[in-house]
């Protein structure tokens, strides 16, 4: 069983140090940064199971940090570490949709266990939500035999057709970030898979011109929708 990926940003080097050393011993890969600059920018390389965010950082504070992260990857559970313990502070961190709330000082096991029942409820909800078919428009997704039923019969898939497909059915009508989505199916965002996904998206469109109600719109330097209009 692979590791939990753990975003860690803390400015306080001491605290920094001791959480990534712990997290480490106890079977997790921790990430960590000094500020929330350096958290954005490891959040965009790489993909994370759980982010732990300290609020009061330089360059970009955890609230704004937190709030980017939920644009790109709306799912990723969010863990405050902050030594306020004000209303107001968690009442703005349950906006943004933090999962839980730590306040300085507190005991490594309860940061622990915070951890674990995150990352238990996440990937719980993972698994009920992986639906086996997906309908929009004319056409049925039927994921786990990774083929298309559409007006026009049968459409086989590539694997990589297939991810993108799910991933823009279960996101009807909403925008899917680009890098979001080739982080997820490619593994990154680089160039090359850029480019890769482009061709994929480029044949999808084939398959769904069978249904003049479902298309794919590009938002430039976005992503793109999978719309499904009124039939």
């Amino acid at each position: 069983m692979s590791k939990a990926k753990l975003l860690v940003v803390e400015d306080d080097p001491n605290l920094g140090d001791i959480l990534k050393e712990y997290l480490e011993m106890k079977g997790y890969e921790p990430t960590l940064c000094r500020d929330g600059e350096e958290g954005w920018n490891k959040f965009k390389k790489d993909k994370y199971d759980l982010c732990l965010l300290d609020i009061m950082m330089p360059k970009k504070d955890g609230f704004t940090l937190a709030k980017e992260i939920k644009k790109v990857q709306e799912d990723l559970p969010v863990l405050f570490l902050t030594a306020k313990n004000q209303k107001d502070d968690i009442i703005e961190g349950l906006k943004i949709g933090a999962d839980d709330y730590l306040t300085k000082p507190f005991s490594m096991e309860e940061l622990l266990l915070r951890i674990t029942a995150i990352l238990r409820r996440t990937q719980k909800s993972t698994e009920i939500n992986a639906l086996k078919t997906y309908t929009f428009g004319d056409f049925v997704l039927h994921y786990d035999e990774q083929f298309i039923d559409g007006p026009n019969g049968k459409h086989k898939l590539t694997s990589k057709e297939n991810e993108l497909i799910r991933l823009l059915a279960s996101e009807i009508n909403k925008l899917v970030n680009r890098s979001h989505a080739l982080k997820q199916i490619w593994g990154d965002d680089s160039y090359f898979n850029a480019r890769s996904m482009d061709v994929y998206l480029s044949k999808i469109r084939k398959i769904l011109k069978d249904d003049p109600k479902v298309q794919i719109i590009t938002i430039h330097g976005e992503g793109f929708k999978l719309i499904v209009g009124e039939g």
